[in-house]
């Protein structure tokens, strides 16, 4: 099938969303004059006809020029130059792949901005985010994409949610049965809470539960059939517990484990004892994980209904202090564990191996810096946040404390330039489960504690919690690099964590 095409500057957003729709873009060369230029055709318009002559580098059929008065040619007013886009498929005798072109084409981040404007009238409602702070609050964000490579975005607080306070710490999403779960690390008190509460088709929470938990609870995850049960991992309280949500109503204690070290580890000041950081799901929803921090494990139980049983640890490197993890299952089925440590700054991969009794096998097969190869972590940066891409071509980790760059204020937009630590990026080699450098980028403040991309790949929204603000980045999905801070706002209290709902 012959491809749709589009040739005509970079366009600006704003002037494809101000057009009625549906359209499709097509380019033609007429048949006599030296421009090429290009036209919104409504979807009805026939694409044959003897108007126009087909483009020399591509033997399609010609393509009828817009009537009169019926689409306008697109003028974006840039000097940007010409560039060429297929919007359905790609013409079998060409050589270049569609990804390699729209790498080569779009600049980082501009090609997702412009193929989700192209997908039809701009939606009313624009995406909805939560964002949990320590001034107790759930924060409500609504993001609009907005100017030329969504360069006029803007994200605004539309609402706020006290049941979690006093200290929000963690922001699970079940998407499906429009519920949200909220962990509250007890900061100012001798216990933490779990809480949960229905989400509307604006962002607005509703409580619907509260208990109280084991004190420092970071990290929660859905588990078991129909997801009925949450685990809880609780940092201050060296502890793991897990509640029956079957009922969101009435969340309901089932068990908590409470884990003890014999001395501290290697790093005394912050390996005094046992600090479960994350609780994780793992790709078959026969595990939950549980890296540990203070005692240098990542520690597993098996899913068992609405209980958990805990087996075979993995053991990390002494004083590496396992923060975070993230699963990969690639193409040829193999699986794969990415584990952030937060005091050594490295990432370590595994080969993760199902067994017969019901238990994980770990075999490390890459360990390197959260800065790339050969490279070192500044002094006093730590390891946060780890995110692989859906198509597991890519791994982002975030880097706290390390001020690696000075950037323009994007909240006052006024030239003043403030310290930013990192956000970096990596490729995946699917067969060795090895990192490569692709990319540092500004994580747009101090201190991004946590962050998330939402499912397009086209977005990262970062929580900045020692700027009490979160930003929205351009993100492009088939090259992986970040693209542009296209939006922030800022939020009461220091920021723990970010989610889109969706």
């Amino acid at each position: 099938m012959c491809p749709s095409l589009i040739l005509l500057p970079r366009v600006s957003l704003p002037e494809l969303q101000g057009k009625a729709g549906p359209y499709v873009l097509h380019a033609h060369r007429p048949a006599s004059g030296p421009s090429t230029a290009g036209y919104l055709l409504p979807k009805t318009t026939a694409r044959s006809g003897t108007g126009a002559s087909p483009l020399n580098s591509y033997r399609c059929p010609p393509f009828t020029p817009p009537p009169t008065g019926v689409p306008t040619r697109l003028n974006s007013g840039l000097s940007a130059p010409l560039t060429l886009l297929l919007t359905h498929g790609l013409y079998a005798g060409h050589t270049l792949s569609l990804p390699n072109m729209m790498r080569d084409l779009f600049p980082a981040g501009f090609l997702s901005l412009l193929l989700s404007s192209l997908a039809g009238p701009a939606p009313a409602a624009a995406t909805v985010l939560f964002a949990s702070s320590y001034s107790g609050a759930i924060t409500t964000l609504n993001f609009t994409l907005s100017g030329n490579n969504g360069t006029q975005s803007t994200l605004q607080n539309i609402s706020t949610s006290n049941g979690c306070a006093p200290s929000p710490s963690w922001l699970t999403l079940d998407k499906p049965n429009a519920k949200l779960y909220c962990t509250d690390e007890g900061l100012t008190t001798d216990h933490g809470t779990v809480s949960s509460f229905t989400t509307g088709p604006d962002g607005k929470l509703e409580q619907l539960s509260k208990v109280d938990t084991i004190s420092g609870p970071v990290s929660a995850v859905l588990f078991g059939e129909k997801g009925a049960g949450l685990a809880v991992a609780q940092y201050g309280g060296s502890s793991l517990s897990w509640f029956d949500i079957s009922n969101p109503a009435a969340i309901t204690p089932v068990k908590s484990e409470t884990f003890n070290m014999t001395g501290p580890g290697p790093n005394p000041s912050r390996q005094e004892a046992p600090h479960p950081h994350e609780v994780v799901l793992d790709p078959k929803g026969h595990f939950v994980l549980v890296p540990d921090l203070g005692a240098d494990l990542v520690r597993v139980f098996a899913v068992d209904g609405k209980n958990l049983a805990a087996v075979e640890p993995l053991v990390a490197a002494p004083g590496s202090g396992p923060r975070h993890l993230e699963f990969l299952v690639t193409s040829e089925g193999k699986t794969y564990m990415y584990l952030i440590a937060e005091l050594a700054n490295t990432v370590t991969a595994y080969d993760v191996t199902y067994r017969e009794n019901k238990t994980l096998g770990f075999k490390e097969v890459y360990s390197g810096s959260t800065y790339g190869a050969g490279n070192t972590a500044p002094a006093g940066a730590s390891g946060a946040e780890i995110w692989i891409s859906s198509d597991g071509k890519f791994l982002t980790v975030s880097s706290r404390n390390d001020s690696a760059f000075s950037i323009t204020n994007p909240d006052t937009n006024e030239g003043a330039q403030i310290p930013s630590d990192s956000l970096n990026s990596f490729t995946i080699n699917a067969e060795t489960g090895e990192l490569t450098l692709l990319q540092k980028f500004p994580a747009g403040g101090r201190i991004p504690r946590q962050f998330s991309v939402n499912k397009a790949g086209s977005l990262v929204a970062v929580g900045l919690q020692s700027d009490s603000r979160v930003v929205l980045i351009s993100r492009d999905a088939v090259s992986g690099k970040l693209g542009e801070i296209i939006a922030s706002t800022k939020v009461d209290g220091e920021v723990t964590a970010v989610i889109f709902d969706e």
